[in-house]
C-alpha cells in the first residue's frame, strides 16, 4: 500500500493548528485513497453536483488503515474535522500560497447517519493547490501506508518520512538545519512557537523516535549534531536503506473511545489523549490512570494542583507491585537497623520522584507549590533563593512534597519498595 508524497508536503513546518500522530496518519491515508481512485466523485454515495467533486471512501477503510478503532465515529470525526484548522505555507520562487490541508470532509450514510445499517462513506477535498501536489507531484517519495502503522509517535513518523525521501539519495544524509526548524517539523507544533531546551528535545523526542524508526521500519537513521561553539544549534541525520526489508506487520488499533476519555478528564484534549494512548498502549494508559485516581481520592492529602502533570508523571514510573506483604520480621537489633536502613532509602528515592513530579509542573503550579512550602516548618531552615538548583532546597522540598503528594509512609508502600529493589538487583 503505497502512495506517492510530494517532497514539499513532507516535513511541513505548520502555521496554525498542530499535527498530532493521528492527524498525519489519516491525511496520508486520504493521499493514498485519492491517488487510488484518482479523480473525484467515483462511488459517490448520493447523487447531487457536490457529491460529484469529493473523493468517497468507507469510513470503516480510512480507520483500519490508520489504524483506528472503526466503532470510534465521534472521534475519528473530531480529527478530520481539525485537518481544516491546520494551515500550510507553500512558497516557491515564483509563488506564496497559504492553504488548508483538507478544504472539506463530509459524512454520509445512504440508509441515514443515526441508523445503525448501511455504509457510513467519507467524502474528502483537497484545496487546490493541495490537490495539485497530491494528484501530480512533480518531485516525490514512496512512502507505506504499512510501515506508518507501525509507528508509535507523530515525531517517528515525521522523521520517518523525512529521511525516507533522502534513502536513495547518494549523499545518504539530510540537509542541515537548525534546531528550531527540527523542532517545528517533528513535533507538529506551530512554527512560531519558541522551541524546548534542545537536551530536552534530544531526549524526550529525538532519540525515542530514532530507536521506533530502526527498529519497526526499512530504514536506519543516526543523529548527526553540528556545533557553533560549545553550543549544538543544527542538526541532520544520516539514513541508510536496510539490506532486507522487515515483515510490515498490521499494527493494532491505537484508538478506544473509553479510555481516551478517561484520559481527558484529567485535562487533556482529545488530540493529546490519542497520542499518548498510542505511545503508550491500553496497559500503561490504564495503571496510570489508576495511579491518578487513587492519588485524588486518597484522604488527608492535597488536592492535584495538575491531574495532567501528575498523570505523566505516572506514565514515566515502572508500575506498583501489587504482592502480597511479606511476613513479619524477627525485631533483633541487626533487623531493626536493616529496617531503618530502607526506611532512608525508600524516602530518598520518594523524594526523588516528588520533584521528577514538581519540574514537570506549570511555572504558575510551581509556585503555587513553593508559597505552600513557605507556610511549613521545615521551610525556616533552608533559604529558597536559588529554587531547588540547591541541594539542600530540593531534598527539604522532596521529602515535604513527598508526603504531601502520598501522606505518610505506609507498611505497603515500603515493602512494595523492597520488593522492587530485590527484583532489580536479582534481574542484574
Amino acid at each position: 500500500m503505497e502512495f506517492r508524497k510530494t517532497n514539499e508536503a513532507i516535513g511541513l513546518r505548520i502555521k496554525e493548528g498542530k499535527l498530532s500522530l493521528l492527524s498525519r496518519k489519516l491525511y496520508n491515508v486520504l493521499v493514498y485513497h485519492a491517488q487510488q481512485l484518482k479523480e473525484p466523485g467515483i462511488n459517490a454515495p448520493i447523487e447531487t453536483d457536490t457529491a460529484k467533486k469529493y473523493f468517497w471512501i468507507p469510513l470503516s477503510e480510512v480507520a483500519r488503515d490508520a489504524a483506528y478503532d472503526s466503532n470510534d465515529t465521534a472521534l475519528l470525526k473530531h480529527h478530520l474535522d481539525e485537518f481544516q484548522s491546520i494551515k500550510i505555507h507553500i512558497e516557491d520562487d515564483r509563488q506564496w500560497t497559504s492553504e488548508r490541508l483538507v478544504s472539506s470532509v463530509k459524512l454520509v450514510n445512504p440508509a441515514g447517519l443515526k441508523k445503525r445499517g448501511g455504509v457510513v462513506w467519507l467524502g474528502f477535498a483537497f484545496p487546490p493547490e493541495v490537490s495539485e501536489l497530491v494528484m501530480n507531484p512533480a518531485i516525490y517519495t514512496k512512502l507505506s501506508i504499512q510501515y506508518q502503522g507501525l509507528l508509535r509517535s507523530g515525531p517517528s513518523l515525521a522523521l520517518y518520512e523525512i529521511c525516507r525521501r533522502y534513502a536513495t539519495n547518494p549523499s545518504k544524509v539530510t540537509a542541515v538545519h537548525p534546531y528550531e526548524y527540527w523542532y517545528s517539523a517533528l513535533t507538529g507544533n506551530p512554527v512560531r512557537e519558541i522551541p524546548a531546551p534542545y537536551k530536552y528535545f534530544k531526549r524526550d523526542v529525538l532519540k525515542p523516535s530514532i530507536l521506533e524508526i530502526n527498529a519497526a521500519t526499512d530504514i536506519d537513521v543516526e543523529l548527526i549534531e553540528h556545533k557553533s561553539g560549545r553550543r549544538i544549534d543544527r542538526l541532520q541525520f544520516a539514513v541508510d536503506l536496510k539490506r532486507q526489508e522487515r515483515l510490515a506487520f498490521p499494527a493494532p488499533p491505537v484508538i478506544n473511545g473509553e479510555i481516551i476519555s478517561k484520559i481527558m478528564k484529567f485535562g487533556f484534549s482529545s488530540t493529546e489523549a490519542a497520542d499518548l494512548l498510542a505511545l503508550h498502549g491500553e496497559t500503561k494508559i490504564l495503571a496510570s490512570v489508576q495511579m491518578v485516581d487513587a492519588r485524588r481520592s486518597a484522604q488527608n492529602s492535597q488536592p492535584l494542583d495538575s491531574p495532567a502533570a501528575y498523570f505523566r508523571w505516572a506514565l514515566r514510573q515502572e508500575g506498583t507491585s501489587t504482592r502480597a506483604l511479606p511476613k513479619k520480621v524477627d525485631s533483633t537489633p541487626t533487623t531493626k537497623k536493616k529496617r531503618t536502613s530502607l526506611m532512608e532509602q525508600f524516602l530518598a528515592h520518594r523524594s526523588r520522584l516528588a520533584i521528577e513530579h514538581f519540574t514537570g509542573l506549570s511555572d504558575a503550579a510551581q509556585a503555587e507549590v513553593i508559597e505552600r512550602f513557605r507556610q511549613c516548618p521545615e521551610a525556616r531552615f533552608v533559604k529558597l533563593g536559588r529554587g531547588i538548583t540547591s541541594p539542600i532546597v530540593r531534598s527539604a522540598i522532596g521529602h515535604w512534597y513527598a508526603a504531601e503528594l502520598w501522606g505518610e509512609p505506609t507498611a505497603k508502600a515500603i515493602s512494595d519498595f523492597a520488593e522492587s529493589r530485590t527484583e532489580n538487583e536479582s534481574s542484574t
